[in-house]
């Protein structure tokens, strides 16, 4: 019975039990050590909240909240510059500014929450539906009302969860799929990947290799991270802003707070021209998975030197070589992450609006606003 259990909020990463790593150590983007990046670097418009899921006293699972205040957002997104685009900036600002999210909105995935044997997710989301309600009323007492309350990023399998009556009212919806690398067992090197690649394909990992030869690609300490600090950011806000959508945008001491606190388990490489750091890109170890974290690079540099590319390979490459099992690409640049060998998987979320009558065309407003990318995807391999 779901009264036999409780939830408890956390609202900084000291206060979480001691056993809270023994469940989140299937996923690092719920673990102590993350929760502390997120409460000392998060973006300006985040809040965070540790939510702990208990069967009587026992820690059965853990889940994430973010609250994010679009009001903060300077842009939502410079790429695209339409009617459209000003509609939706429009109708965030006055409408759905202030979001309450069940998972984390800087990721890519299911990183709402992670469960033991003894807790059922149809049980968790039930406790973490009515989690919600006291976020709510939490910030409400802060002169914060909350507009829309989402759950974000879970599989088709995932979904079977939610068909319980309390989300009756909640809209399911679907954006950009996550992008995904499945690396066969019998791949030990890079050159494994390579070689199953088709002619086509090998051709363009050879000429992206070609035009990167006076590049010098360098593993970043944590006082490297600091020392180019404000290029790093730079570089970070030049991807950013031309992504056709933003909720947030990463504090300045983001990675260092990364680096600090997670270790080797953190990866920054930095990709420098002539002494000059033109690009850099990020990766995080979670089990036998990368994850693929956040980049940036300057456009003149990513052209000439087909830059982001070279970075897929070189992620792919560093994930072989060392025996991880799978890639988790994100979402954003489909097509290109598809042309090295990622598959999309279709990601589902759930979303309610605080007013009834907005809440009824809930489906008719998120696909009127959402970004459209269209895309092909690419198969590479023989």
């Amino acid at each position: 019975m779901i009264t036999d259990f409780t939830y408890k909020i956390y609202t900084t990463a000291s206060e979480l039990p001691e056993n809270w790593d023994d469940i989140a150590v299937s996923n690092i983007f719920l673990s102590k050590a993350y929760s502390t990046v997120l409460e000392k670097s998060a973006p300006a418009n985040m809040v965070c909240h540790y939510i702990g899921l208990y069967q009587q006293d026992e820690l059965c699972g853990i889940a994430l909240s973010q609250f994010l205040d679009l009001n903060k957002v300077e842009s939502f997104g410079e790429r695209d510059n339409c009617f459209k685009t000003s509609a939706r900036n429009f109708v965030f600002r006055n409408f759905s500014a202030h979001v309450l999210f069940i998972g984390n909105n800087m990721l890519t995935g299911q990183n709402a929450f992670v469960l033991n044997e003894k807790m059922e997710p149809s049980q968790a989301i039930t406790l973490l539906l009515q989690a919600t309600k006291a976020l709510k009323e939490h910030f409400r007492k802060q002169k914060t009302k909350i507009h829309l309350t989402v759950f974000k990023d879970f599989s088709e399998y995932d979904t079977a969860s939610f068909a319980i009556p309390e989300f009756a009212s909640f809209y399911r919806f679907t954006t950009q799929p996550n992008m995904l690398f499945n690396i066969p067992e019998n791949w030990h090197h890079e050159t494994d990947y390579v070689e199953a690649l088709t002619k086509k394909y090998r051709d363009q990992y050879k000429r992206a290799r070609k035009k990167a030869t006076d590049i010098v690609k360098q593993k970043f300490s944590l006082d490297d991270i600091q020392k180019h600090s404000d290029t790093i950011h730079c570089l970070y806000q030049n991807v950013a802003r031309n992504a056709p959508f933003n909720t947030f945008f990463l504090a300045e001491n983001h990675f260092f707070k990364l680096k600090k606190l997670l270790g080797d388990r953190f990866l920054f490489y930095g990709y420098f021209l002539d002494n000059k750091l033109i690009g850099f890109n990020t990766l995080i170890k979670n089990g036998s998975t990368i994850d693929t974290y956040f980049l940036g690079y300057d456009d003149e540099h990513q052209r000439e030197k087909m830059l982001y590319l070279n970075m897929l390979y070189d992620m792919v490459g560093y994930s072989v070589n060392k025996g991880y099992k799978k890639i988790v690409f994100a979402r954003t640049a489909l097509e290109i992450k598809s042309s090295v060998g990622a598959k999309p998987q279709e990601m589902f979320g759930y979303i309610q609006h605080e007013n009834a009558f907005i809440n009824r065309y809930i489906s008719k407003l998120f696909r009127s606003l959402e970004p459209e990318t269209l895309w092909q995807e690419r198969n590479p391999f023989k």
